[in-house]
């Protein structure tokens, strides 16, 4: 009996204790997209343990280098050579044939079903069409971004013949600009942006609001029971066609009162429901797809319609103006390529190409009108403006650039990376607080975090400057410190805005991995960027990914560029 006895004691104790390891298991997790991730103060007493076995020091920068003054930097300044956006119809031409070259947003300059300019622009050039005197016509249709083609045309650092960038945004910019902008098309394929919506957040918005169109969704944000995200205005068609449906639904229809102090404190208050602005759609896309913490995010429907996964379980609700990938003639060019441009246009609205518009994804059957009015060019500009003073909604900012200094960047990779560090330290607004972290097969820091006033902006450019590379690549070893930085910078001002960005140019050899990082790095829930300098970018995508980030890659004649957007976008 007595035995009996203690065996019953012994697994009722078992019992109880496994009961409360399940207990304490689940109260130490929080609970994200339906996955457990490790618990904050968790996270942080586990990264300290990483970190006191890591070999690291402090060497902090004791000069302070030289700083432009005055005149702010410019994005349009780092804008690399043109011929690293790819020609992707490219015809070789006889003596007297006439060219017409047109910059082409990606979602029809790419393949398969973002390829429609493509394949009508080989289909036009190989029908050997000619002009009334008998000379050939030829198109060029080169690959680039909108965001990033009205940069080089507005700039005057290369201007195309013509440009159908996604919407009509980037025209009016780019006229702003004093750019004569002539109509070729108005509608080449007809498009609509909208927000992408799991439908069960749709279906709850709904039973709380009554609906859910622009106005509701905006609503939802601020008062906190919606969390969605956007893309980069600077970049993105999407995510600039969203800041101006956003300010203008603050503004009552109104574009007089779009930048009016009482739209742009609203706005302010819409931005502390945004957890993060994506750089591109596919991070995005890639959040919703991983089931993170975004319920909602935007995308054109052609891209929506094309992408398997967002066919059942998803919601797509129209925004904004319209995405009609107009076709203009830039600057004052000739009548003859005037003449080629109008029989492309011709072509390209032929019946076989509006059937396969409906096959690649435009021309969508929803009957949609511009919810806002277009607003003047000079708005847009300025309202990218308010968005990179105000995205932030006065959350201060800590963040720690992590370079990588290992043997493979000796010469002129370091050196370039130098050049886009100091200049990208332009971008950095001064209220946010930066420090640098170098790793090798050691981890040194050295510049703190600090506000980045013109002291610290001088001691970060020295710290860049006086980067020599030599040794092995530790790299999650510097990820632990920086986090480890950042987290102290927390426990200071629980409202800091952590960031953490990586340059790199290889795989880690020595130190921690991955797998040792991962689940710290999602219980901290830090967004991770990281910039490959022609390295391993699947490696630095699964890094950035935990924590909805993004992660990029460059070569020399665009890292300036690349690091340039990224921290106009964040800093």
């Amino acid at each position: 009996m007595i035995r009996k006895m203690f065996y019953l004691v012994c697994t009722v104790c078992l019992l109880v204790a496994a009961g409360y390891a399940v207990w304490h298991f689940v109260r130490d997790e929080t609970g994200r997209g339906g996955k457990r991730v490790m618990g904050y103060e968790k996270a942080v007493k586990k990264l300290d343990g990483l970190v006191s076995r890591i070999d690291w020091s402090e060497n902090f920068v004791r000069r302070r280098a030289k700083v432009r003054l005055g005149k702010a930097q410019d994005l349009k300044e780092t804008l690399p050579p043109i011929d690293r956006f790819e020609a992707v119809v490219s015809p070789v031409p006889s003596g007297d044939d006439v060219v017409a070259e047109i910059f082409t947003s990606t979602e029809k300059s790419g393949t398969g079903t973002d390829g429609i300019m493509v394949r009508i622009a080989r289909d036009f050039n190989a029908g050997n069409l000619r002009l009334k005197d008998g000379r050939r016509v030829r198109v060029i249709i080169r690959k680039i971004a909108s965001g990033t083609g009205y940069q080089f045309i507005a700039s005057g650092k290369y201007r195309p013949d013509a440009f159908s960038p996604s919407s009509m945004l980037w025209v009016e910019m780019t006229a702003a600009h004093g750019v004569t902008m002539t109509p070729v098309r108005e509608r080449m394929f007809g498009n609509i942006a909208g927000v992408v919506m799991k439908a069960g957040v749709a279906d709850r918005l709904r039973s709380v609001y009554g609906g859910t169109d622009i106005r509701t969704l905006i609503d939802a944000v601020v008062q906190g029971n919606l969390v969605m995200g956007y893309t980069n205005p600077f970049a993105s068609s999407t995510g600039l066609n969203f800041l101006i449906t956003v300010l203008s639904t603050f503004a009552g229809g109104n574009p007089d009162l779009m930048l009016s102090p009482e739209v742009v404190s609203s706005f302010e208050s819409f931005q502390r429901g945004v957890p993060f602005v994506a750089l591109t759609t596919l991070q995005m896309r890639d959040s919703v797809e991983n089931d993170g913490a975004l319920e909602a995010f935007v995308m054109e429907y052609q891209t929506f319609a094309n992408t398997p996964a967002l066919r059942s379980g998803y919601e797509f609700i129209p925004f904004g103006i319209r995405h009609d990938n107009p076709l203009y003639a830039v600057g004052e060019i000739g009548p003859e390529k005037r003449e080629v441009l109008n029989m492309f246009a011709s072509f390209a609205g032929g019946e076989k190409y509006r059937v396969l518009a409906g096959k690649y994804g435009f021309d969508p059957e929803m009957p949609y009108q511009p919810a806002v009015p277009l607003p003047p060019g000079s708005t847009l500009v300025r309202a990218q403006k308010i968005w990179k003073d105000k995205k932030d909604a006065g959350r201060p900012i800590a963040a720690i650039f992590l370079c990588d200094v290992s043997g493979s960047m000796r010469g002129t990779r370091l050196n370039h990376l130098k050049k886009a560090l100091i200049q990208g330290s332009e971008f950095i607004a001064p209220g946010n607080a930066i420090g640098v972290v170098l790793f090798n097969h050691r981890v040194s820091v050295v510049l703190p975090v600090k506000p980045f006033d013109l002291s610290q902006k001088a001691a970060f450019q020295a710290a860049v400057e006086d980067m020599v590379a030599d040794g092995k690549t530790a790299m999650y070893d510097g990820v632990a410190v920086s986090l480890s930085m950042l987290a102290e910078a927390r426990r200071k001002n629980p409202d800091v805005k952590p960031m953490l960005f990586v340059l790199t140019d290889g795989e880690t050899n020595v130190g921690l991995v991955l797998e040792n990082m991962s689940p710290i790095i999602e219980g901290l829930n830090m967004p991770i960027y990281t910039i490959g300098y022609e390295a391993d970018i699947g490696e630095l995508g699964k890094l950035s990914s935990l924590v909805e980030a993004a992660s990029l890659n460059a070569g020399e004649a665009e890292i300036e560029y690349k690091i340039g957007s990224l921290l106009n976008a964040q800093m």
